[in-house]
């Protein structure tokens, strides 16, 4: 049996049947059968993506029927970076989840259902060639983000899911709403044709539905004024699950906005917008993290002003700019994925999850703190971390398209950044610790889950062509399109 895209979603699909009926013969099915699906996700990307550097981009149809007729997926050096990101990420979370406050076989069972269908729903939006199918797979992720924000009982969690939900349907309405009109308009839902039609469109109509596309898929790339429900999700959410919304879910987001604004559209449309509204998420997401005594939500406000960065770099629209887009995304999820992890121990028995609550604890965690410390040191941009090339990167970008006022106030805005995340570190190393809270050690799993991810951040800081040369070509894939639309419309995969 050979390796295709098909896999991703087939897998994870066959085994979300099967664990409840394994259960009731092995408890622990429900936590090895997810972490066996996120191991062999990383089998396909490592197959896969040998196959595109040997042979070029992969095309697959489903039930045999040829595109733009039939529904395929698609597997190249962009979707690739994604999918490979996702599927990293997703097994660490749960390796990193084992065990992880989950008391008995239910919740387990829940929990790792819905982790490995957030995941396969991300990865689906990223390989599909359909339109259509990446939204009923942004559905599949909001449906299981939903659930993952009000795991916990007794908790805002429901709150801040209900929030979620409300936000997340009008975002639905609108992405729907511009994928009939777009049918309407061409006939086509696939995106490779598409992208052949839709200067059949008449000029108003196609702003208006890449309106629509850019505040519908913006509310899931947490772009302001549409993030509302960030904050709240992240900080209710089990301490595993933010470093998933980090680093897939809203990954999925921002690779749909930057497929339907290359690929099918032209960039240059809306590159301005982009510009402005990610420079503005980036500035009250930075100020706003800033005023957090709440750690989780500090996170989450980072977050947001990160993604307002590769929303700037995007919105410039060069190859370069792309790049160093794709260099932040990889690192935002493996920092980010870091702080989160060290975070939930370090705060792991507090209800309240507040910075005082972090005082002194180098002195009782002095690995798990020197992880947070490294964390934040790489997200701020200071080198050797692999943080510092990504800003650097898009910096240069910035400066060739002669964005010298962007640039001032992104460096502004750094300041800010390096001041709240600098105070929590003074925190944890320079008071004394409260011995009155509990506290927890973790296992072995959670220890090499986060010593990877540090090794990784030092090991791109110190050397970043370990993953420049892929990202270039991921760059390059995007920006030009044509081999991407070919490839779909004229290659036929049994």
């Amino acid at each position: 049996m050979s390796i295709t895209p098909v896999h991703y979603i087939a897998v994870p699909l066959a085994a979300a049947f099967l664990i409840p009926i394994l259960s009731k013969f092995h408890k622990e099915t429900a936590r090895i059968i997810p972490g066996l699906v996120f191991s062999y996700f990383l089998v396909i990307s490592f197959v896969l993506m040998r196959q595109v550097s040997n042979t070029g981009i992969i095309s697959e149809t489903i039930a045999g029927w040829r595109a733009p007729w039939g529904i395929n997926l698609v597997f190249g050096y962009f979707s690739g970076f994604f999918a490979t990101l996702m599927s990293v990420i997703g097994f660490l979370t749960w390796l990193y989840s084992y065990r992880f406050k989950l008391v008995d076989s239910k919740p387990a069972m829940s929990y790792y259902i819905l982790l490995m269908m957030l995941v396969t729903g991300s990865i689906g939006i990223v390989i599909t060639g359909d339109i259509f199918n990446m939204f009923v797979f942004l559905e599949i992720v909001a449906i299981s983000a939903f659930s993952l924000t009000s795991f916990y009982p007794g908790r805002d969690g429901a709150e801040a899911a209900f929030k979620y939900l409300l936000i997340a349907s009008f975002s639905s309405f609108l992405i729907l709403l511009a994928v009939l009109l777009l049918y309407t308009q061409t006939g086509t839902l696939n995106i490779a044709e598409l992208s052949t039609k839709v200067h059949l469109i008449p000029q108003s109509l196609k702003l208006t539905i890449l309106v629509m596309f850019v505040v519908g898929l913006g509310i899931e790339s947490e772009l302001f004024p549409l993030n509302g429900w960030a904050p709240d999700a992240y900080s209710q959410a089990p301490a595993p699950v933010g470093a998933v919304f980090a680093g897939v879910v809203v990954k999925g987001g921002i690779y749909a906005t930057m497929r339907v604004m290359f690929t099918m559209f032209d960039i240059n449309e809306m590159g301005q917008i982009l510009l402005i509204l990610g420079l503005i998420t980036t500035i009250i997401a930075e100020v706003a993290a800033i005023k957090q005594t709440q750690v989780k939500r500090m996170l989450a406000y980072s977050s947001i002003g990160q993604m307002g960065v590769v929303m700037m770099a995007i919105g410039i629209g060069t190859e370069d700019a792309v790049f160093a887009a794709l260099f932040m995304m990889f690192n935002h999820a493996i920092i980010k994925g870091l702080l989160f992890f060290s975070t939930g121990f370090l705060l792991h028995n507090s209800l309240t999850k507040t910075i005082a609550e972090m005082k002194g604890v180098a002195k009782k965690f002095p690995v798990l703190s020197f992880m947070f410390a490294l964390g934040s040191f790489a997200i701020v941009g200071l080198p050797p971390f692999s943080g510092f090339w990504s800003k650097l990167y898009f910096l240069m970008a910035a400066a060739d398209a002669k964005l010298f006022s962007m640039i001032a106030l992104v460096l502004a805005v750094s300041i800010v950044e390096i001041v709240y995340y600098f105070r929590v570190v003074g925190v944890m190393y320079y008071h004394q610790p409260d011995e009155s809270l509990p506290t927890k050690q973790p296992g072995l799993n959670a220890y090499f889950v986060m010593g990877f991810l540090a090794a990784l951040i030092i090991g791109v800081g110190v050397y970043p062509d370990l993953i420049t040369n892929f990202l270039h070509a991921a760059a390059y894939e995007l920006t030009h399109k044509t081999e991407y639309v070919q490839t779909v419309l004229t290659q036929f995969v049994r």
